[in-house]
C-alpha cells in the first residue's frame, strides 16, 4: 500500500480515487491556459474527479533546434499562478535544470522531473529541497526497480512527497512499449504511481525533426493503467492537437476528456474495490 502524497486538498494514493494530472503539453499563453483549465473542469465535474493542471514553460528536450520550445520561466510560472488561484487546482510544471527548482517550488504544487533527467543527482536534490511534491518520470532508458534508487535521492532531502511516473520504455528506434508489470514493481517503493497514457504512445523523433505518436492508443494504455492499479494518471489534453506546438500526436482532443474520464473512473472503482483498497 503506498504512501499517501497529499498536494493542495488532493490526497493521492493507492486506496483512493485516481487523481488525474492533465493540461497541455506546452503553455501558450494565459488566455489559453484559462480556456483549457475551464474545459478540464467541466470535463472533471460529472465524476467528481480531481485535477492537477499541467504545462510546461520550457521543452528543453524538443527533437530539434527548429521546433518550439516555449514561453520561458518567468512568463510560464506567472501563468501557473494564476490558474491555480483562479480555478483553485494545484499545478504542475517540469524543471530542466537545478536553478529552476527553487522559483518553480515558489509558484507551483508539484515540480515534475522529466525523464530523460531522472537519474540526474543535482537536479533531484535541488528538487526535493524545496519542500513541494514531487513528479519523477521513469526513464525510457531504465528498469522499473531502478526508481528506488531515483527515489532514494530524493527523500535524502527529506522530502518523501514523490511519486513515480511510468512513460513508457524504449523498444527500438522511435518507439515505446508499456510493461504493466512494472506498476506495481514501482509501487513496492512505497511511494503513489503515476501511469503517463499520452506519452507513453509517443514517437520519439519520429516524424524527423518532430516526434510523432498514436493518440488512438493512449486511452487503450490508461484503461490497462487503472485496471492495474495507480494513484493517479497523465493525460495531455488540447482542443486542437493537430496544431499544438508541442507533443500534438500524443494529446487527447478536450472535447473527449469527460467520457474517457468516466470511463476510467469506472475501471479504476471496480479495480480498487476487488483488491480491497479503497478507503
Amino acid at each position: 500500500m503506498s504512501k499517501i502524497v497529499k498536494v493542495a486538498d488532493i490526497e493521492i494514493g493507492s486506496t483512493h480515487p485516481f487523481a488525474l494530472i492533465t493540461g497541455p503539453c506546452q503553455l501558450e499563453s494565459l488566455d489559453h491556459a484559462r480556456m483549457m483549465a475551464e474545459r478540464i473542469a467541466e470535463a472533471c465535474a460529472p465524476t467528481g474527479t480531481r485535477f492537477i493542471f499541467k504545462a510546461s514553460y520550457d521543452k528543453a528536450n524538443r527533437s530539434s533546434i527548429t521546433t518550439q520550445r516555449g514561453i520561458g520561466m518567468d512568463e510560464g510560472l506567472s501563468i501557473l499562478s494564476k490558474i491555480r488561484d483562479e480555478f483553485g487546482c494545484p499545478v504542475l510544471t517540469d524543471v530542466h535544470d537545478a536553478r529552476q527548482c527553487a522559483p518553480a517550488g515558489e509558484a507551483v504544487d508539484v515540480i515534475q522531473i522529466p525523464a530523460f533527467l531522472c537519474r540526474q543527482t543535482d537536479l533531484l536534490l535541488a528538487a526535493g529541497e524545496t519542500g513541494v511534491a514531487i513528479n519523477v518520470k521513469k526513464g525510457q532508458f531504465l528498469a522499473p526497480w531502478d526508481m528506488k534508487n531515483v527515489a532514494e535521492k530524493i527523500a535524502s532531502t527529506g522530502n518523501d512527497r514523490i511519486m513515480l511516473c511510468d512513460r513508457g520504455t524504449s523498444f527500438g528506434y522511435n518507439t515505446l512499449v508499456s510493461d504493466f508489470r512494472g506498476l506495481p514493481i514501482m509501487a513496492q517503493t512505497g511511494y503513489p504511481i503515476v501511469f503517463d497514457a499520452t506519452h507513453s504512445v509517443q514517437q520519439p523523433g519520429g516524424q524527423g525533426t518532430t516526434s510523432g505518436g498514436q493518440r488512438e492508443f493512449a486511452p487503450v494504455l490508461a484503461r490497462a493503467a487503472v485496471a492495474v492499479g495507480v494513484s493517479a494518471l497523465f493525460i495531455e489534453t488540447h482542443e486542437d492537437p493537430d496544431n499544438a506546438p508541442s507533443d500534438g500526436p500524443n494529446m487527447i482532443q478536450v472535447d473527449r476528456m469527460q467520457g474517457l474520464i468516466g470511463q476510467l473512473r469506472a475501471y479504476d472503482d471496480l479495480t480498487k474495490q476487488t483488491l480491497g483498497l479503497m478507503s
